[in-house]
């Protein structure tokens, strides 16, 4: 075989190797894309075969499993996203997305403290910035709600406020926390402020007029 030949099947083998590997990312982004578009069900197949594919590469099967668990929690499959988190778990025990999300199964699933537990561990360990952070947070304020520890939820949800300010629903569970604890002033502060945010925050505009009634 001529050298120039040899360089011809050289330069094909490469596209070949390239064109696959294109493929297999193209896949991997589909499957976060079909999530953010709200399409759950094909993302769930998508990162199926995501785990086939990329079974010998630790991170990009963490990928796939952080994608797949997100995708069964919206799609409502809560004892199976926690079945994959844990599984996820096994290659990688502090990977902080598939803590966040092993707690969301939980919490959904009403297992109240070992999803406690979870949201606990990510945010020990999660930045600040990161996009969970306040959720886990409000998650732990209602799991303290579950459980009559209004004064926990309090702190919980006032972490979340302090976090992200701009979310209504986050001053509105705040406001019921401290409702529920008897700090009528404190509630109704955190009711309006939920209104300013969002007029159709129907629950707090009812929890301000409790409130309002309560303090007269």
């Amino acid at each position: 075989m001529s050298f120039v030949s040899k360089i011809k099947q050289l330069a094909i083998a490469t596209s070949l190797l390239l064109a696959t590997t294109a493929v297999f990312a193209q896949q991997r982004e589909d499957a976060l894309v079909l999530y953010r578009q709200g399409n759950f069900a094909r993302a769930i197949k998508v990162c199926e075969q995501e785990l086939v594919t990329n079974a010998n590469d630790s991170k990009k099967l963490i990928d796939s499993y952080c994608v797949l668990c997100w995708s069964l929690i919206r799609n409502k499959q809560y004892a199976e996203a926690e079945q994959r988190a844990n599984e996820a778990r096994r290659i990688n025990a502090n990977e902080i997305r598939i803590i966040e999300a092993l707690g969301e199964a939980r919490f959904y699933q009403g297992k109240n403290n070992p999803a406690l537990e979870m949201f606990q561990l990510y945010v020990a360990n999660a930045p600040m910035s990161a996009s969970d952070y306040g959720w886990s947070y409000y998650y732990m304020g209602e799991i303290y709600v579950r459980q009559d520890r209004f004064e926990h939820a309090d702190i919980a949800y006032s972490m979340a406020v302090h976090i992200d300010p701009q979310k209504a629903l986050f001053w509105t569970r705040c406001g019921y926390a401290r409702e529920m604890a008897k700090s009528y002033q404190s509630a109704l502060e955190a009711y309006t402020k939920a209104l300013s945010l969002d007029a159709s925050q129907t629950d707090a505009a009812r929890g301000r007029d409790r409130c309002q009634a309560r303090l007269r």
